[in-house]
């Protein structure tokens, strides 16, 4: 836990690194208060390849998460679609058009390549070169990856979390769905969730077509739950490690 402070420093020096954040994560695959305080997450975005690579050679970051992790994955992404900002700031800059603002709406729980060269996400970061791990299928139906976080109006935290069970229990039994884990910057105000998927139809599939999750949906834009947020969409491109005992995108 402490590292979550002491590493702060380190990224900001990290050449090449646009944008980051550090991540506790929920237990299992939930969103809800319940955290797991042995797995962590760093979320980055990379201004070219080679500023990930060196950084998961030289970094004494990624020598320690090799060192002491009992498990880590780490996953490549290209980024798709954005719409919405974190903290402030769009993290993918220009998206080719079209990209911004068209992908589907999230859970407004929260998770960009992420030890990724633009962004990645790292549920237990890793520090592997890509190319010795999978290479993810970046086309027409292959994977998905989003990643939606927000940050929770302190007068909506309630419905908020009373939300969480259901849309939890329809992510874990929707069909196509890779992968989920809850994350979060702060306790209970600031959280997200990065999910991966089987195919975009299957993404949309959950976002859309679940009655409980639509219904959320209408009502953190009705009530205005959240003071910010962001839903972002990817396409994997390579991963490395285990996530829960194997590599979901394998």
């Amino acid at each position: 836990m402490r590292y979550m402070a002491y590493d702060r420093p380190v990224l900001r020096r990290t050449p090449g690194l646009v944008f980051w954040r550090l991540l506790g994560s929920g237990r299992g695959s939930s969103t809800s208060l319940a955290a797991d305080l042995r797995r962590w997450a760093l979320f980055a975005v990379w201004r070219e390849e080679d500023d990930l690579d060196r950084f998961l050679a030289t970094s004494p970051m990624s020598a320690r998460w090799r060192s002491e992790a009992t498990e880590s994955w780490h996953v490549r992404l290209t980024p798709l679609a954005s719409r919405g900002r974190w903290d402030g700031v769009e993290p993918f800059g220009t998206l080719p058009e079209g990209g911004r603002g068209a992908g589907a709406g999230g859970t407004g729980g929260p998770t960009g390549p992420s030890g990724v060269p633009g962004p990645a996400a790292t549920p237990d970061p890793a520090g592997a070169r890509s190319p010795a791990g999978t290479a993810g299928t970046a086309g027409p139906g292959g994977p998905v990856a989003v990643l939606t976080r927000a940050s929770v109006r302190p007068s909506r935290l309630v419905p908020f979390y009373r939300s969480v069970p259901e849309v939890d229990r329809l992510l874990a039994e929707q069909d196509g769905r890779l992968a989920s884990v809850g994350i979060g910057e702060w306790p209970l105000a600031r959280q997200g969730t990065f999910s991966l998927w089987r195919d975009e139809a299957a993404m949309r599939a959950f976002a859309h077509r679940g009655r409980a999750h639509r219904q959320v949906i209408g009502r953190t834009r009705a009530e205005r739950w959240y003071s910010e947020d962001l839903f972002a969409r990817f396409a994997p491109y390579a991963s490395e490690g285990t996530w829960d005992g194997a590599d979901p995108l394998a």
